[in-house]
């Protein structure tokens, strides 16, 4: 059975992004693009929440169009191929070899989990992560815990399930800023 990560940038206060959306503040150095790469190499599949999609798409599709930078040079090819699913109840059609699905997405992902290949991997999108964690689809929680204090914005986890324990997988420092802390499911 496929494994779904959620892989998600927080900040020390615990916030996805800052007030009015700001996500101007992840630190994504060498160590960072290095395991990004890693473990996008085991998943076939990327799933998004409706803002995240909003922002990945607009900016993945052209990302490695007149720039040096690395990061977006190796990622934009790997995110336009990749095939991906947006949950949203009002988003009705995507590009980028996307699929949208609304309604019952735990049952959507129990469906996706079956069939064969690599694994999944949700990008942010903290409400799709809470109602997929109380349903215990998540196998594999990357917390990327980030030098700044945000003082608002969405919160890494707002609520909405009952306690959920998990086993600690490790955790290691990135770039000499960031945090990685790995969970799985109990």
């Amino acid at each position: 059975m496929r494994k779904l990560i959620y892989w998600v940038h927080t900040s020390l206060d615990g916030f996805i992004d800052g007030p009015n959306g700001a996500f101007d503040w992840p630190v994504f150095a060498r160590e960072m693009q290095a395991y990004a790469h890693e473990v996008h190499g085991g998943v076939d599949t990327f799933l998004y929440g409706r803002k995240v999609w909003d922002m990945m798409s607009a900016y993945w599709p052209t990302a490695d169009e007149n720039t040096d930078e690395e990061h977006a040079l190796t990622f934009a090819p790997i995110w336009r191929s990749t095939p991906k699913v947006v949950f949203s109840n009002t988003l009705e059609k995507a590009d980028w070899d996307t699929t949208v699905v609304g309604g019952d997405i735990a049952a959507a992902v129990r469906a996706m989990k079956a069939e064969p290949g690599r694994d999944l991997l949700l990008n942010g999108g903290s409400q799709v992560a809470v109602e997929l964690g109380a349903h215990g689809l998540i196998d594999d929680y990357q917390v990327f815990v980030h030098p700044v204090m945000l003082s608002g914005g969405t919160p890494l986890f707002p609520g909405g399930f009952d306690r959920l324990n998990l086993n600690l997988q490790g955790s290691q420092v990135l770039d000499g800023q960031v945090v990685l802390t790995r969970y799985t499911k109990r």
